[in-house]
Formats: structure tokens, sequence, C-alpha cells
């Protein structure tokens, strides 16, 4: 990293920090869908899984957060490129693990980067279809994770009544000052032990459905509501 982006990072994530905090501030949370599924984990003495789409990183995250001030021991999973220097240094801020890579494409040292993160307690939190996507599709390497540290996955999910999406592979959402919204936690998904990491792929199906499910639902919940 150049001392130019340094000094970048240095002077601008206190402001931003602050302007995101000011703005998940004024959301109208409608509704939390399933907030009983995370109440085994709360305490950090049971670790689990979640796993959200990376267009919901705002709304997800920002549940964690809440989580971690009750008790929660997350450790992210950031991307190893530049562009995760500020996802990674808002995570430590608040007081989460980082670990800097993919479980797709960072192979075995992520993955014992990560296992032993789950070892010590810590629940890894990914977005599942990142950091390029396709969108709403779950990389296998979330399933082999949680197989391998023997950890259920918490499928997450929300819903803004109104947003902005940012014209990328994801369609990022950065829900509109007031909107109200919705947050969904879905019923853990346990992945066999005995599975064979060559059979994952109803598994990967099986949790890629349950986001889908929770995001049609959150929606749902909105227009109900």
């Amino acid at each position: 990293m150049t001392a130019l982006r340094r000094l970048y990072y240095w002077l601008g994530l206190p402001v931003l920090r602050g302007l995101l905090g000011l703005l998940t501030s004024t959301y109208r949370i409608a509704a939390v869908i399933g907030a009983e599924n995370i109440e085994p984990y709360l305490d950090g003495k049971s670790s689990c899984a979640p796993a959200y789409w990376h267009q919901h990183h705002i709304l997800c995250s920002t549940l964690i957060h809440g989580w971690i001030r009750r008790g929660f021991k997350a450790c992210f999973l950031v991307s190893g490129s530049v562009d995760g220097e500020v996802p990674e240094r808002i995570a430590r801020a608040w007081g989460a693990e980082v670990i800097r890579g993919s479980a797709n494409q960072s192979g075995a040292l992520a993955l014992r980067d990560m296992q032993g993160m789950m070892k010590r307690g810590f629940s890894i939190v990914t977005t599942a279809d990142g950091p390029r996507g396709p969108k709403y599709v779950i990389k296998p390497g979330v399933i082999v994770m949680a197989r391998i540290g023997g950890v259920a996955v918490v499928p997450l999910a929300c819903a803004a009544e109104r947003a902005w999406y940012l014209d990328r592979w994801d369609n990022f959402m950065i829900p509109k000052p007031f909107s109200r919204v919705v947050l969904a936690i879905g019923k853990p998904y346990p992945v066999p032990a005995d599975v064979p990491l060559d059979a994952i792929e109803p598994h990967r199906l099986n949790v890629q459905e349950a986001v889908m499910s929770l995001m049609r639902e959150s929606e749902d919940r909105l227009q109900i509501g």
C-alpha cells in the first residue's frame, strides 16, 4: 500500500465510520425474522458460520455488530485485495477479528486460519457470493469451511423499503436514510462431518436457497407492513 493510500485511509476512515453510523441509526427496523435462531451463539461459547449476499453487507454487518455488543465472537472473512482495507478496519473497530482472503480463492491457508479461529470459538462471517460473484451464488468454500470446522451455516438476508443500488456486479444496496428495513436470520444448517468434499453440492444448493428464501420473505414482509 502506498504512503498516499495509507494517508487516505487514516484521514477518511473516521469520516466514513461516522457517516455509516449516522446513516444506519436512521433505519427503522420493521421486523427481525428468526431472531431466536442466533440466540444460542450470542454468548460466544459456540460458533457458527453466518452467510449473506455481498449486496446486503451494510444491513447484515450492522446486525452482526449488534450481536458483537452482546458477546458474539465474530471473525469476518474479508477480501485480500486493497478493497478489503476499509471493511477490515471497520470490523476491527467493532471488536471483531478479520481473516484476509477468500474461502474459495485462498485455498488451504485461508481454511487453516478459519479453522484456527473456529477452534477459538469465533464464528466466521462471509459474504457468500463475494468477492467477485456471480451474484446470489453460494461459493463452495463456504460449505467446505463449515464442514471442516464442524459448525452450522446461519443464513442471513434483508430488505429495504427504499435504497440505492450501485452499478456493479452485486448491485450493492445502500438503504436510504429513514428507510424501513427487515432483517432475517435463518435456521442453522449443519453440514455433516462425514460428507465427502466432492459431494457438497447438494448442501451448497440448500444453503443458497435458504438465503434466497429469507430475502424473498424479507421483501414480502415490507410489502405487508
